[in-house]
């Protein structure tokens, strides 16, 4: 853990590494197991989480491959345990099968893709966010995505504590994203008071074990969890199954089944969706970035305002689901959309999906949508975002 330690207004200052942020935010949510297999850029969460899980008596493994890793979280997670696995992109390919299954059975759980250049083993020691789709729709079939995505090192810790308090408040697989530059920076941060962090844990049941069905329905698609060894009797498959967890063919029960598992996201857009505006209120142009780009993208926006240019910046902190209502708001109006990643267009299709069809009364013509992109392992700079924003009429 870090090592430079002061404080302040009885608040923790301390000098944390990305990965070291999401290592100590996944602690501070209760966890308590942790599986998995080192590849870079993710390995230091592994190996920051090898020393401390067993000094607060959690249980860390490494596992012989990434497939192992995700099955034994899951397993964690239904014997009862706040569970978390890391990787980067080769790795999250092998465990989009388990976290397919994870999200089908319900079975809360936190995986962590610090993303890398691919495709293959690609830009291991370069930065890239080319996972973004992939983190959505990976895994075969329809299913619900959680997917976070911090642009710091305070962010990565906030947003790895959201991200198991979901796992665990949804009954789902939750996906942290970050890259290599994040999982590698250091920052001064200024960790909030831990007696006013909110926790969450899963609902358990408190009906007697004769009662119990592991897919229970409620109008707020959340449902009691029991944990293997507490003596309610349920059933686990990947398969499609009913309200008590037995495999069925029955249409009427498979439909109530991929209900729940829609409306469990989109239910609760309003408490998933977490966005960041900047100097959007009298913005004509907008730049739409996440994660790493995001700090870019701010930057320029601020070199922007100095030469007079009306510029602002929206960023997700929620990829997905992604936040279409805010985007249809905060970037309906606006002239012109730019949108840097480090890849070659994924949020710039979801932009574009999102405002498509909407028509620019003000302006009386359609709205210009300009990309910015890299693909070669390096930074998108506030420069070149700015050398963007001076094509713009």
């Amino acid at each position: 853990m870090a090592k430079k330690e002061i404080k302040k207004n009885h608040q923790e200052m301390t000098l944390m590494q990305g990965n070291e942020a999401i290592a100590r935010g996944a602690l501070t949510a209760g966890l308590n197991f942790y599986a998995g297999y080192p590849i870079t850029p993710s390995t230091e969460i592994a190996e920051i989480l090898s020393a401390e899980l067993p000094k607060r008596g959690g249980v860390f493994i490494q596992m012989e491959d990434e497939i192992a890793g995700i099955s034994a979280v899951i397993g964690a997670s239904l014997a009862g345990a706040k569970a978390m696995t890391a990787t980067s992109g080769p790795g999250f390919s092998l465990m989009l099968e388990g976290i397919g299954f994870a999200k089908m059975a319900e079975t809360p759980c936190v995986v962590v893709n610090v993303m890398r250049g691919g495709p293959s083993t690609g830009l291991p020691t370069s930065p890239s966010q080319s996972d973004i789709m992939q983190s959505r729709w990976g895994n075969h079939g329809d299913a619900p995505a959680i997917v976070l995505y911090p642009n710091s090192v305070k962010e990565s810790f906030e947003l790895t504590i959201r991200a198991i308090n979901l796992a665990e408040k949804y009954r789902t697989c939750v996906v942290l994203l970050t890259d290599e530059v994040l999982a590698h920076m250091r920052e001064m941060v200024e960790l909030p008071d831990f007696k006013n962090i909110r926790i969450i844990d899963r609902i358990k049941p408190t009906i007697p074990p004769e009662w119990y069905r592991h897919y229970d329905e409620n109008p707020k698609y959340r449902t009691p969890l029991a944990s293997y060894g507490e003596g309610y009797r349920f059933h686990v498959t990947g398969l499609a199954h009913d309200l008590y967890g037995f495999p069925t063919n029955k249409a009427d029960e498979i439909e109530i089944m991929m209900k729940r598992l829609r409306k469990k996201i989109t239910h609760h857009i309003k408490d998933l969706v977490q966005i960041e505006s900047f100097r959007m209120e009298d913005a004509t142009t907008a730049i739409f970035a996440a994660g790493i780009t995001s700090r870019a993208a701010k930057a320029a926006v601020k070199l922007a305002r100095k030469s007079g240019k009306r510029v602002g910046l929206l960023r997700p902190l929620t990829i997905w689901p992604f936040p279409d209502e805010a985007v249809r708001k905060l970037l309906g109006s606006k002239k012109t959309v730019i949108v840097p990643e480090l890849n070659q267009g994924q949020l710039s299709l979801e932009v574009k999906r999102v405002l498509g069809g909407i028509w620019n009364y003000e302006n009386r013509k359609t709205r210009k949508i300009i990309e910015v992109r890299k693909t070669n392992g390096e930074l998108i700079t506030p420069v070149e975002i700015l050398n963007a924003i001076k094509e713009v009429k």
